[in-house]
């Protein structure tokens, strides 16, 4: 009889996880190397933009075929198979709003000190659908279920600009991303706000930092726009949504602010 195998039935060792594990990495990279303008790559572009030999990008493809999330079509090129969207689907069905909101609204919070809402728009006035109060006793006072026009206040011409209504002081908004009200719905108080997508680029809400507007002052804003900005590009990608023109406007706010 052979001799028994010392190793048989032990975990893998460590060289064997970390040569897992970079296959995995190498598989994503691949998937991942797809845009939401492109309806399929060639394996010379798949090799530019993943950094990966050809050889490999083939072993590689072979496998992500098998499983269906990847295709290859009779051209040659390749594309993004069936079961991305089953994974997608199932990964919208399983969403919870407030689950993916709510743990980045209270690290704003933390990081600003001030309150943080989530509004929606509800045909002509929005809503608050979540809310993250401030640990200060004089504070912006708004509830969860609160409904609040939208032709004022920072979070109501976000909603309106994002929704595509004209004028210059909304392509001004959709030009930078945020939107800021120093008094204007209520002379008390004061905000700033910003827009989260989903999939598709779809307008889920938008994020508003606000504050008694004795602290929330131009100084104030253009100290934690970077927060928001952080805020609003990790929840629209946690949406499925395309966070790259938050965070091109994000370096655009921060190069300005250096000059």
């Amino acid at each position: 009889m052979p001799a028994d195998n010392p190793l048989e039935g032990q975990a893998p060792g460590p060289a064997k996880k970390e040569e897992g594990v970079a296959v995995i990495d190498r598989a994503c990279a691949i998937l991942f190397a797809f845009r939401p303008d492109d309806r399929a790559l060639t394996l010379a572009e798949l090799a530019a933009r993943t950094g990966l030999y050809k050889s490999t990008l083939l072993r590689l493809a072979g496998a992500l075929i098998q499983h269906r999330l990847l295709l290859r079509l009779d051209d040659g090129r390749y594309q993004l198979g069936p079961a991305t969207f089953a994974l997608g689907a199932l990964y919208q069905r399983s969403l919870n709003l407030g689950d993916i909101l709510l743990p980045l609204m209270r690290e704003l919070m933390e990081k600003s000190g001030e309150s943080v809402s989530f509004y929606v728009r509800d045909n002509a006035v929005r809503v608050c659908l979540h809310r993250v109060d401030s640990n200060h006793v004089v504070r912006h006072h708004v509830r969860e279920g609160d409904v609040l026009p939208l032709e004022t206040g920072s979070g109501g011409r976000a909603l309106l600009a994002f929704g595509g209504e004209p004028g210059e002081s909304f392509d001004e908004t959709r030009r930078t991303f945020y939107c800021m009200s120093i008094g204007e719905r209520d002379r008390e108080t004061s905000g700033v706000s910003m827009p989260v997508f989903g999939v598709h680029d779809a307008l889920r809400g938008v994020l508003t930092l606000a504050g008694p507007s004795s602290r929330i002052d131009r100084a104030f804003v253009e100290a934690h726009l970077d927060a928001l900005f952080d805020c609003a590009a990790r929840a629209t990608d946690a949406l499925g949504g395309d966070s790259r023109a938050l965070r091109e406007a994000r370096r655009a706010y921060a190069e300005h602010a250096r000059s």
